[in-house]
């Protein structure tokens, strides 16, 4: 029975709004509009933060990152004709860290040297990395074709080279890559794979490889390039010893990552006089940003959320002007029998089925914005099923809560007074 007048109610109340067209769809206008932003706001939200999230994810969530970085006051003083500076990481730091804490699996020591690569007519200037074999575990990117640096580079010390795939397409024909020799430099080494780096990786923490590495065996690095490099600029010749640029240790559990972070800081502040390195945790990381990345949801949500609150007020105003013109169909329906809640549900009907087709339609908008946007700005959104249905979902309360006032203004209509309205 109640089944059959709730299928009834409804029915009318769809017959009411299609027998006023233009109203109707001029009301659902600001709750389509609503969800519509919503969705698109969090998918450009949820795109925006999905690219930084997943380069720290790929540092995995058990890695602690040590960088050397010049100190302020070295830096300051690079206006001297001849000037040497010594900071940065040392190769007895890595030794403490690796004999030190039980925690650690093991380490990947980073050396950088700017050098020119070249091919025949072509060349480039790349970063040579001169790293262990480790590095392609714990900074992980596929390989293009070829392999890795091994065991056997290392303790042969190979004139061997691993190239990026924009190092390669650049100096190389990709088809015969493996096997050519490059010039670094004054030295020639054979290339023995290719990698895929992070598209457009800047020069930042979260993405220590770049698209002009070349990889090759920290010995050789050591043998060929030493730890002493020569920067000349207008008037002044500066030089640097630097002996690790870069130290990536790998922790045995996620939550000895930051406690062994706290210590292996405690421990280099005792053996480093100057503040020349910096620690970054990539769990801490991943935590900071998904953190900002909810607060920024919360914050686009919130905004676009108004524009389900104007809708709502505009369904109100709407069922307000409905309820006037149709005082006297309403005492008639009192006069035969109909109680208020029926007059309530009746109003109440009206409000969600204009709320609920507006927060449809709004859900398609909001699926197509993205996607223009993708396309056209070349930006990266994701639309997700959960804001697909809290959109619907909240687009429906707004239609639930601005229809009580005008559904129980309808339903105290005195039955007398709302049969002589004319």
């Amino acid at each position: 029975m109640n089944q059959s007048r709730l299928l009834r109610n409804i029915q009318l109340g769809i017959r009411t709004l299609i027998q006023h067209k233009l109203r109707s769809c001029l009301t659902m206008l600001g709750v389509l509009f609503g969800v519509g932003s919503v969705i698109a706001m969090l998918a450009v939200g949820e795109g925006a933060s999905k690219e930084a999230l997943e380069q720290i994810r790929r540092l995995g969530s058990n890695n602690i990152m040590l960088e050397a970085v010049k100190p302020r006051e070295e830096a300051a003083a690079e206006n001297v004709r001849v000037r040497m500076n010594i900071y940065g990481l040392l190769y007895d730091d890595l030794v403490r860290i690796e004999e030190s804490f039980p925690m650690v699996q093991r380490t990947v020591p980073v050396k950088q040297i700017r050098r020119q690569g070249r091919m025949g007519s072509k060349s480039l200037e790349l970063r040579v990395v001169g790293t262990t074999p480790a590095w392609f575990d714990l900074v992980q990117r596929d390989f293009v074709t070829g392999r890795g640096l091994t065991q056997a580079d290392m303790e042969g010390a190979a004139n061997v080279v691993v190239l990026t795939e924009h190092g390669a397409r650049h100096l190389l024909a990709m088809e015969s890559a493996v096997g050519t020799f490059l010039r670094l430099g004054q030295e020639y080494f054979q290339v023995v794979g290719i990698v895929r780096s992070e598209s457009g990786a800047g020069d930042s923490m979260q993405t220590p490889d770049r698209e002009t590495d070349a990889y090759i065996p920290l010995p050789v690095a050591r043998k060929r390039y030493g730890d002493v490099f020569m920067q000349r600029t207008a008037g002044a010749s500066i030089r640097e010893i630097v002996e690790l640029h870069q130290i990536i240790v790998e922790v045995d559990a996620t939550e000895n990552v930051e406690p062994a972070a706290a210590a292996i800081e405690r421990m280099l502040q005792q053996f480093h006089k100057k503040e020349d390195y910096r620690i970054s945790v990539p769990l801490a990381l991943l935590r900071q940003a998904e953190a900002t990345k909810r607060t920024f949801n919360i914050v686009l949500g919130s905004i676009a959320g108004i524009s389900l609150v104007v809708g709502g007020i505009g369904i109100m105003n709407i069922m307000l002007a409905s309820v006037t013109e149709r005082t006297r169909e309403i005492g008639i329906r009192r006069a035969v029998g109909a109680k208020r809640r029926q007059i309530v549900g009746q109003f109440l009907i009206e409000t969600v089925v204009l709320s609920t087709v507006g927060g449809l339609v709004g859900v398609g908008i909001g699926v197509l914005i993205p996607s223009l946007i993708s396309h056209y700005a070349d930006m990266p959104t994701i639309v997700t099923p959960g804001s697909l249905v809290l959109s619907l979902g909240i687009s429906m309360l707004v239609g639930m809560i601005f229809g009580i006032y005008p559904a129980l203004r309808a339903a105290r209509l005195d039955p007398i007074e709302a049969l002589r309205h004319e």
